[in-house]
């Protein structure tokens, strides 16, 4: 027991491969849109599209790609330990929420304040009637941000549930996402897919409370959790009522994403499994110094990279269609298309970077509160 006289006990260890992955997770889903996003004009404006639509078994790749089930995971453990650390401090559950909310919420509402103004006075002043489709275009992959909100908004329930309840919570919110897809599928209620937008997503918040028991689990387990995600996502494929792809293809009936299935539960636990068996080798390579500063860097960038990523990437086809008159891509996408892949994110990297140099230049005051919480959250 800690006595007044004497000191506090060390801060536990930041733990780097929280960093990276949480990190890693927002960057895949960066560079998706930058390589992957095809560009229609139609006569409303411009349209997305995906390479999916047109390679037969490309979709496979977004079981490793399609990483929001481990941001989701990795968030329920940093709000738990944060929340920990927060307590121990006197901090309040409500103070401790609106502290998060307003972290996150104030950038994106600044960031689409600007895009509806802009799309306002561009269709006002040149009579461009398809800006409202740029800036749909532009704030869509805010999407996440709301849902994650929602989940730190619930933050006190989903801890009482787990004091509660422990690992019944997890099995009874998958348990509601299977419910949701009988109704959806099997009786029609195509609305009630809807509330899995919570159920599922707070079921991968949920168990990133178990984060630190997973982790102390003998390799055998590890192993043994990928393999069963692994099955479970075959057998439900397969089984001819879910797509494979774990993002929204053109022309599927239905989508694994919007909304969420029972499908993205067995993602879950196939990632959880797949980062638990990686983990020795990362955390060595984690440890080497050239890595450590990677691993810093981009985690001071990785969330702002990810708020204004369609923003390089707007200006970027701006100024394309500006210099060399060229908007979009050829559908289906040829060779050519695919060996330009790698080259594809120059551009809108190059135009995204003047707005992280801008958003790191926020008063000192800002700054040091989002470091302070940075800390507090590994």
């Amino acid at each position: 027991m800690t006595t007044p006289e004497s000191p506090a006990p060390p801060a536990a260890p930041r733990d780097k491969y929280v960093d990276f992955l949480r990190a890693l997770s927002l960057i895949v889903v960066v560079l998706w849109h930058w390589a992957f996003t095809i560009l229609q004009w139609e006569p409303g404006g411009p349209e997305p599209t995906s390479p999916l639509g047109f390679t037969s078994g490309l979709w496979i790749l977004t079981w490793l790609l399609q990483v929001l089930p481990l941001f989701f995971y990795i968030g329920g453990h940093v709000h738990l330990l944060s929340w920990n650390r927060a307590r121990q401090r006197g901090v309040g559950i409500g103070a401790f929420v609106w502290r998060r909310i307003r972290a996150l919420a104030v950038p994106a509402l600044v960031l689409s304040g600007v895009w509806a103004v802009a799309g306002a006075v561009v269709t006002w002043a040149f009579g461009v009637d398809w800006m409202w489709r740029v800036v749909l275009l532009v704030l869509s992959p805010l999407w996440f941000l709301g849902v994650y909100l929602v989940l730190i908004a619930l933050l006190p329930v989903a801890l009482w549930l787990h004091r509660r309840y422990d690992v019944l919570a997890l099995i009874w919110l998958g348990g509601a996402a299977l419910i949701v897809d009988v109704v959806r599928f099997r009786y029609g209620v195509e609305w009630a897919g809807w509330l899995n937008m919570i159920v599922v997503w707070g079921l991968a918040h949920q168990a990133g409370f178990f984060y630190d028991r997973i982790v102390i689990l003998p390799r055998r387990y590890d192993v043994g959790v990928l393999w069963t995600g692994l099955f479970a996502l075959f057998g439900l494929v397969y089984s001819g009522i879910y797509p494979g792809s774990m993002v929204g293809v053109p022309g599927d009936k239905w989508s694994n994403m919007a909304p969420p299935t029972f499908v993205i539960v067995a993602l879950l636990i196939f990632q959880i499994g797949l980062v638990e068996v990686l983990r020795p080798s990362m955390e060595r390579v984690l440890e080497r110094p050239g890595w450590r500063h990677v691993n810093a860097t981009i985690n001071r960038f990785a969330l702002p990279l990810f708020l204004f990523h369609t923003t390089g990437m707007a200006i970027a086809l701006g100024v394309s269609w500006w210099l060399f008159g060229t908007l979009g891509a050829k559908v289906p996408p040829d060779l050519k298309w695919w060996l330009e892949r790698p080259i594809a994110i120059l551009g809108p990297l190059v135009c995204t970077l003047p707005v992280l140099l801008l958003y790191n230049r926020r008063p000192r005051a800002e700054q040091s509160h989002d470091k302070s919480s940075t800390r507090r959250h590994s």
